[in-house]
């Protein structure tokens, strides 16, 4: 069963003939594209199989027409996005246009009518209905500590524990609870990404210029990103740099099958053809009673980068649960670290409007710098394991 989206009219069907007498009509669902994202709609929709026109705004200028449609057609699988343009029922100021046109302020789109799956209609109607019910209760709405904040970006101390958004069930992330809590904002977009268990500094673009100017900086490797990590034992000063090939896989799933499990990442051998490269230096920051502070510097921003090249080295990020030490973790969770000892320190990059250096800092949240302090002090000998 399929169902049409657009705005209502009931007389004819997607291809502009009558339904056959006697045929029944299906209850569809819809979403209906505007002019920036929209929520997925909360109530039961009309009828409908006309299309609409999309004008271009400043925040979405420049960007490709596939991803434009993208955003505009919430629940639309990407391979009918491509189907419409491909088949030239969307048109850019009158005239056929490619998947990879950038559309330009003032650009008139037109959004033919396209279908939607009785599966994809039923998750869409689900994710409304979640959105309205966290919308209702009013928790996700949520402010974070401001490092900086202009008409293009916001950068904020994210602190560890929250995801920086929704999936893999997640409902709500740092971008989500943000836009709850900025209605009134005609654009967020995340920047880059923070581990859930990592805190520190965070790039939200505030326009689409912006996110692309930033997000060709970090692509380009154009940005410095320095953290703090703390390590059980005595770090090398001579171990500086870290240059390993990585590889993601997945674990077993709960049934034994392989790759339907959790993510994770492993060094792999250099003529490995999965391996990608991955460069961190490692500098010391301070020598503590058991434990090294380091300064981690990333050159590229693979996932779990810093945590799987300090575990490979033998030295794991205290209280990290996916690579580190689990009953060495329980013990420093004992002495007061309850969470993974790693924090997006500082940042420097281009500021996307004024062109002029961007330097960011984010101190150590209170219960990481409690433990350094504790651990300055302490005559403890080296952390056993529990």
């Amino acid at each position: 069963m399929k169902h049409i989206i657009g705005p209502a009219s009931r007389k004819t069907t997607a291809s502009g003939k009558r339904p056959a007498a006697g045929v029944k009509r299906p209850r569809p669902a819809f979403a209906q594209p505007v002019s920036r994202p929209v929520e997925p709609p909360t109530s039961a929709p009309a009828l409908a199989v006309q299309a609409t026109f999309v004008t271009v705004d400043e925040d979405y200028a420049g960007q490709r027409l596939d991803n434009f449609l993208i955003r505009q057609l919430k629940g639309v699988p990407k391979t009918h996005v491509y189907r419409i343009i491909r088949s030239g029922e969307v048109r850019v100021n009158k005239g056929r246009a490619a998947a990879d046109t950038r559309v330009e302020v003032g650009d008139l789109v037109r959004v033919p009518p396209v279908r939607l799956s009785e599966r994809m209609a039923e998750k869409a109607e689900a994710m409304a209905e979640t959105v309205a019910q966290n919308q209702a209760r009013g928790a996700p709405a949520r402010e974070f500590p401001v490092l900086l904040e202009d008409e293009h970006l916001l950068a904020i101390d994210k602190p560890a524990g929250i995801a920086v958004h929704g999936g893999s069930g997640v409902s709500f992330g740092v971008i989500e609870t943000l836009r709850m809590a900025r209605p009134q904002a005609r654009f967020l977009e995340l920047v880059h990404r923070l581990d859930r268990e990592t805190s520190g500094i965070l790039l939200i673009a505030k326009k689409r210029s912006a996110l692309k100017h930033l997000q060709d900086q970090f692509r380009e490797r154009e940005t410095g990103k320095t953290y703090l990590a703390l390590v059980v034992g005595n770090w090398p000063a001579n171990k500086k740099v870290l240059d390993k090939p990585l590889q993601k896989y997945l674990l077993a799933g709960a049934d034994g099958a392989t790759g339907e499990g959790e993510r994770r990442v492993k060094v792999v051998g250099r003529d490995d053809p999965d391996g990608m490269k991955s460069v961190t230096l490692v500098k010391i920051a301070e020598k503590l009673n058991g434990f090294t502070l380091l300064e981690v510097t990333i050159k590229t921003g693979r996932t779990h980068q810093i945590r799987v090249h300090l575990a490979s080295e033998g030295f794991a990020i205290a209280g990290d649960d996916k690579y580190g030490d689990f009953e060495l973790n329980k013990a420093l969770h004992k002495r007061g670290l309850k969470r993974m000892f790693l924090h997006a320190w500082r940042l420097t990059a281009t500021h996307p409007s004024t062109s002029g250096a961007l330097s960011l800092t984010a101190p150590l949240p209170p219960e990481l710098e409690n433990f350094v302090q504790l651990n300055k002090t302490a005559p403890t000998n080296k952390v056993q394991s529990a």
